[in-house]
């Protein structure tokens, strides 16, 4: 039997997994400088790690962000490809608005 196959989870994994599935995350767009679009994802609350999702988002949308004032901010105009990629990482899709 390989160590692999059983993992156990950690509590923090399990606490993580809770405090995502209890969010109420908003998705909308905002118009800076120039025209320019950016998506803002926002409504996390503590216990949730922002950063990794963050990176998470711009990989899936091959595109920049940041992470600013507990607010994940994504270059582009991704309103309708957000909600699939935080459901895939384990976010409840009931709780993410548009």
């Amino acid at each position: 039997m390989n160590s692999d196959e059983f993992q156990i989870p950690s509590s923090t994994d399990v606490f993580e997994e809770i405090a995502k599935s209890e969010q109420q995350i908003t998705v909308r767009i905002e118009t800076r400088r120039y025209g320019k679009k950016i998506t803002l994802v926002s409504g996390f609350d503590k216990g949730v790690d922002l950063r990794q999702t963050a990176k998470s988002l711009k990989e899936g949308l091959a595109c920049g962000g940041t992470v600013r004032d507990g607010v994940v901010e994504l270059q582009g105009d991704h309103k309708k490809k957000v909600k699939p990629i935080l459901v895939k990482i384990g976010y409840s899709e009931n709780t993410i608005s548009d």
